[in-house]
């Protein structure tokens, strides 16, 4: 099979989904608090990254594409933060802001390079905020080529449904993030890429290959789905369609992050397909992303350049 890199600046790719700002304070820890039994880490340095939807956008925009994201933050500095660092990364960005809202953020203490802690601050956005954002949604679909939506649970993806239905009846392929266990609410969507423990979560425990392409071939034909790919850390991911299951195996490398693979997974397969790839094709090079930024520490996206270094050394 040729995998060849595409022509990625064609690719127009709409994100919706719960946005979140990563916090990231580095410092050193040299003692145990005489006050609790815990490290004392003096910071150093601190980086603020996008997270959730916001990273699905970056990691979009670094293999070219021309990437919209549409979500909802609060009025407050954070928000303010998020939007500044997408139009840095030259994303067109519309994010709803929600007075009665905290953007949510989440804050990780690292200290010897390992994460000592991580503190979160949320809540949900409001009904009416939503209502406008769906309509913003609508305005913007005959403009892209494929539409990602990136779920955190958060509240930001209550009109699910109705996007799915919409994007449908335009004809662009919608590939889901999915949370939580009510899958009903994807129906429709083309690609669902659900983590090994989020498919659990939904089908139960299987205890064999046969029994997992049962499960999941079971799931995607129940909710109307032209593909379900299920990400498997260590083991790689098998992507499930009507033809039967494709695997891709894990890329060996040294794994030091794995927190935001989930969202170049399905960057990349976006890019891939808006840009004219085959879905076996597109999942490959989605591998291939995916052992690139679990050797980066906290949420990364995989460059153009990295993609095919990464994609010359595997042939």
């Amino acid at each position: 099979m040729n995998n060849a890199l595409p022509n990625t600046a064609v690719a127009r790719i709409l994100i919706v989904g719960d946005v979140m700002l990563d916090r990231y304070w580095f410092g050193e820890v040299s003692r145990i608090s005489p006050e609790a039994p815990v490290p004392v880490v003096k910071i150093e340095k601190s980086e603020e990254r996008p997270g959730g939807a916001a990273n699905v956008a970056r990691n979009c925009a670094a293999l070219g594409a021309k990437v919209s994201l549409l979500s909802v933050v609060g009025a407050d500095e954070a928000g303010k933060t998020l939007a500044s660092l997408m139009q840095k990364a030259e994303i067109d960005v519309s994010l709803h802001e929600d007075a009665g809202m905290s953007t949510t953020v989440k804050l990780r203490v690292i200290g010897r390079q390992q994460q000592l802690l991580r503190i979160d601050f949320e809540n949900t956005p409001d009904h009416e905020v939503l209502r406008a954002k769906l309509a913003d949604f609508n305005a913007r679909l005959a403009q892209c080529d494929v539409v990602i939506l990136s779920d955190y649970g958060k509240g930001g993806l209550t009109h699910i449904t109705e996007m799915i239905a919409s994007a449908r009846k335009a004809g662009k392929p919608v590939l889901v993030d999915p949370k939580g266990d009510d899958y009903a609410r994807y129906a429709g969507a083309t690609l669902l890429t659900p983590n090994r423990a989020e498919l659990r979560e939904v089908t139960g425990q299987w205890h064999s290959e046969a029994e997992l392409t049962a499960k999941a071939q079971q799931l995607r034909e129940s909710l109307d789905l032209t593909a379900l790919l299920v990400t498997r850390s260590e083991e790689g991911m098998t992507l499930f369609t009507a033809d039967g299951p494709c695997h891709e195996p894990a890329v060996a490398r040294e794994v030091y992050d794995v927190s935001g693979a989930g969202d170049t997974v399905i960057a990349t397969l976006a890019v891939m397909l808006a840009s004219g790839l085959l879905l076996n094709q597109a999942l490959f090079l989605a591998n291939r992303a995916a052992g690139v930024v679990v050797g980066k520490l906290g949420t990364a996206t995989c460059s153009l350049d990295e993609l095919k270094q990464s994609e010359n050394k595997a042939r």
